[in-house]
């Protein structure tokens, strides 16, 4: 059913002041204490303020890694060209998306992505050819999969997939898979491909052989694909797209009629099947929203509608280039996605000149059943992003179970992983204190300014005791435990 811009409009008339209280005090329900402004005493006493979010300042790690809270430790679980696969070869580089999987006899399976792009050639540690495992034998990304002791020990680590491109983010599903995304449209015989990318693929971290002979869930589209999250009760599933030049894209996947959603069954769709849909949002009023930069004030809610993508292939049109203005809603650098709260949480990372509002950042939550997006968080453009403290570039998300969320940062200059509560409070989780000091120039930095890399793959084990996540470049993953509290 669509919802008209006039319903729209009538709705909020009638709720007034009460959609953007939804917008505005909604946001994660399920996460007890997040919603708190104060602690309750007893009946007419004054209210007093709640205690700080988060563990407190973060303290600088001796060993030039990675700065926590007291009382908090990592673990090295991968890295880069030091650790090995079960076949002797180095763990790839560049770890991007992650999920974590409860595995056999108490261990936990973490599906890592490498976004590695364009030709083996450009990369040192590419992901292995694995035999049998392979899409493209000239591309260089894919996926492993590593194997966690319940003490956060690594055990092992093998291929999922490989001759994938640029995989970025993903998302997992209910039945227990994780959906890597190719962020890249490159065609077969461009940047040196043999095959087509721009896909999602299905990895099963619990059984090896349904990953042999890999091919693309074409169903879902070709375009600069990021995340993806699953609507466990309607199996739709949303996908953001990372693109500029014009501004990507929020899209909706509905399954064809008599679908049953299980582990391979993505596999098996035609590339034409079910209907692939991009987003347009319009204001309380009725009115168009071309762009979600547009959204100032968190709290801002938005009807949405979905319009149908021509050719979800895009054979000679990128998707998004195929809609004309009007038609639907654009944003800068969509990226992360999580499903919580029965909904998608949605990151916009940052929004410049190309769009018509700057921003360094924007979370958003779209809620299937009233169709409506809700911007959350939202962070005004860093002036000074070399100072530590202050957090931009909002990327990869999770919704803790401890209450928030918790979200990786690929902004400029220093990067964290960071808590951000309901009420709008942020707090430190963790700062990357390994400067590209090998790499700076080529990454932006200096010896008197240092470049650090961005945090990806945030995630926590299944029980919530160990937060993973991952410093992109050169390729570390981490695991974070301590004395978590509700938040």
């Amino acid at each position: 059913m669509t919802l008209s811009r006039r319903d729209f409009a009538k709705r909020s008339a009638v709720a007034g002041a009460g959609v953007a209280l939804t917008g505005s005090v909604g946001v994660l329900a399920t996460a007890p204490g997040a919603l708190a402004g104060t602690v309750p005493e007893q009946r007419g006493a004054r209210p007093r303020p709640a205690r700080p979010p988060g563990y407190g300042p973060l303290v600088r790690d001796p060993k030039g890694l990675l700065a926590l809270p007291a009382g908090f430790s990592y673990r090295v679980i991968t890295r880069a060209g030091v650790t090995k696969l079960e076949s002797g070869e180095p763990t790839p580089s560049h770890h991007d998306g992650t999920a974590a999987f409860e595995g056999p006899r108490g261990t936990t399976l973490l599906v890592n992505n490498h976004e590695l792009k364009g030709p083996r050639a450009g990369w040192k540690y590419p992901v292995p050819l694995a035999q049998g495992f392979v899409y493209d034998p000239a591309a260089s990304g894919g996926c492993t999969v590593v194997e966690v002791s319940h003490d956060g020990a690594h055990v092992t680590e093998w291929v999922g997939i490989a001759g994938t491109s640029t995989n970025c983010a993903g998302g997992a599903t209910p039945w227990g898979t994780w959906l890597t995304c190719e962020e890249t449209e490159d065609k077969a015989g461009q940047n040196g491909m043999t095959k087509t990318h721009g896909y999602v693929f299905e990895v099963d971290p619990h059984d090896r052989r349904a990953g042999r002979a890999p091919e693309p869930v074409k169903a879902l589209g070709r375009y600069a694909h990021e995340a993806v999250v699953v609507d466990p009760a309607r199996g739709h599933l949303y996908l953001t797209e990372d693109a500029a030049g014009p501004n990507g894209l929020l899209y909706r996947w509905t399954p064809p009629a008599g679908f049953r959603h299980g582990r391979g069954r993505l596999r098996t769709l035609a590339a034409g099947a079910g209907r692939l849909q991009a987003f347009k949002c319009f204001d309380s009023g009725g009115r168009f929203v071309d762009d979600l930069s547009r959204a100032t004030r968190p709290g801002t809610v938005y009807g949405v509608d979905w319009v149908d993508v021509p050719d979800r292939d895009a054979a000679s049109v990128s998707v998004r280039k195929q809609f004309k203005g009007g038609e639907v809603t654009r944003a800068r650098k969509l990226e992360g996605m999580w499903w919580a709260d029965g909904g998608a949480y949605v990151v916009s990372s940052f929004a410049r000149e190309e769009s018509p509002v700057q921003h360094d950042g924007q979370v958003w939550f779209y809620d299937p059943r009233r169709r409506t997006l809700t911007l959350k968080v939202r962070f005004g453009v860093n002036k000074d992003p070399e100072r530590d403290g202050a957090f931009d570039g909002p990327d990869n998300i999770t919704v803790s179970p401890h209450g928030g969320l918790v979200i990786a940062e690929d902004g400029e200059g220093v990067q964290h992983l960071f808590g951000a509560l309901d009420d709008g409070r942020t707090y430190p989780i963790a700062r990357n204190d390994l400067a590209l000091t090998s790499a700076a120039g080529a990454a932006g930095g200096s010896a008197e300014k240092p470049s650090y890399s961005e945090f990806t793959g945030v995630t926590f084990s299944p029980d919530g005791r160990t937060l993973f996540a991952n410093i992109q470049e050169p390729g570390i993953m981490l695991a974070i435990t301590g004395p978590w509290r509700r938040q």
